[in-house]
This record gives structure tokens, sequence and C-alpha cells, in this order.
């Protein structure tokens, strides 16, 4: 006999917390000599595979009634909708949400598991949800490497809630670039709770520099979105 299992494509991508996305899975019999029944699987299964990882087991249905494994009992709903066909329904969709997911079907537990070719779940690009600038602590300490101890000010640039990871950061002063005294992330850090990341930019300078009431200081955060360079600024002065 050759199986064949279909799963049609996704119907949203999305990230947003109301939204939903949802995967069908349909069983067919392509052997002109096998009878219908022979696709009607009593155990159904959703599976699904992280990028460079195994494969995990998300929930089986028996009887039309879902048993879910420990880490998915929220987020994940499976239905069995008809004989031949079910769904899985992802809620909240993350970027940690991003994997192939796979339906399979076997007639008893001990019998042999046939997949289907899979769905790829691809998450689109998140714009930074925040950028704002720290500004300096007034307890920041003299530089006691300094004859004079001149003070200096540092100025933090955070931003976060992006995705992927594409982003560089620069500084400005009076609308010139600013280079020294600059300190960047060497990587932005990811969020193992939401899959989003962030990441952090210094600017150390003098302490009548930053008291200068004529001086303006901006960040800006270049961002790629996988189609355009985007550009989010935050200004103090």
């Amino acid at each position: 006999y050759l199986w064949d299992f279909r799963s049609i494509s996704l119907l949203q991508l999305c990230w947003e917390e109301k939204d939903k996305t949802c995967s069908w899975c349909a069983a067919t019999n392509t052997s002109p000599w096998s009878s219908s029944n022979d696709t009607d699987y009593e155990y159904l299964y959703w599976y699904r595979q992280l990028r460079g990882g195994q494969i995990q087991l998300i929930v089986y249905l028996l009887a039309g009634n879902p048993n879910y494994e420990p880490d998915f009992k929220s987020g994940f709903e499976a239905e069995r909708s008809q004989t031949k066909q079910w769904s899985l329904t992802v809620s909240s969709v993350q970027q940690k949400d991003e994997a192939v997911y796979l339906c399979a079907a076997s007639h008893t537990a001990q019998q042999q598991t046939y997949f289907g070719s899979g769905t790829k779940l691809t998450v689109l690009a998140t714009e930074p949800k925040t950028v704002k600038i720290l500004l300096p602590s007034p307890h920041e300490c003299r530089d006691q490497k300094k004859e004079k101890g001149e003070r200096r000010k540092t100025l933090v640039c955070l931003a976060s809630g992006f995705y992927p990871d594409h982003v560089s950061v620069f500084w400005q002063l009076n609308g010139q670039n600013v280079t020294d005294g600059v300190a960047t992330d060497a990587a932005a850090k990811k969020n193992e709770s939401s899959g989003t990341y962030s990441i952090t930019s210094r600017l150390r300078l003098w302490a009548k520099t930053w008291f200068n009431p004529g001086n303006e200081f901006s960040c800006h955060i270049t961002f790629f979105n996988g189609t355009n360079y985007n550009i989010y600024t935050k200004e103090c002065s």
C-alpha cells in the first residue's frame, strides 16, 4: 500500500497575543486496491521539530480525546473533526513556536506510524517594541585614573522586544555620529520566555558635555526585518 498524509498550509502567520494559527491533517489512501477503511486510524498524533532539534510529541488523540505532553498543555489545542481529519491550533504564537509541525497516525500504539510531510511555521519579524535611554546616575563615581578627577557620565540605550537579532546601534551628539566612549553588546541577548531579543549600548562622556544645556543626545537602532532597514530613534537633552 502507498499511504499519503496531507497537511494544508498554516492559515495565519502571526504573533499577536489573541491570534492563532491552525494546521489541518487528512489521511487519504492512494492505492486503488485497498478499502477506504484502511485510513480510519485510531491513534492520531501531532509532533514538532525545532530548527536543529529532535522531534517532540505534542499530543495524541485516541477516540477523539487529546492527550497532551507536559510541555504542551497550554497554548495548543488538538481536535478530531472527522474520522480522517484532525487539526492542531497554536494560540498566542511567539517566536519560540517556530518549527516544522508534523501530523502522524497509526492503527494501534504498537503498529507502524505514518507521518505527513510537515508544515513549517515561520514567525514574521517583530519590530523593536521599546527603545529607551537611561539617564546617568547622580552618584556616578569620579574617574580615579584622572589626575583632576573629572567626572564622567554614562548614558544607557536599551532596545527590546525585537526578532530576529538583526540590529545595530549608533549614537549621535547634536546630529553627529559619536564613536568615542561607546560600548555596545557584542550580540543581542535572547529572552527565552518570549523568544525576542534585546540589546544595550552605553555612551560614556564628560560630565561637562552632559550638563551643557545646548547638547542633544540620541540613540539609533537599525533593524532589518527581512525586507527593509528601519531606524528607531530615542532622544534626550
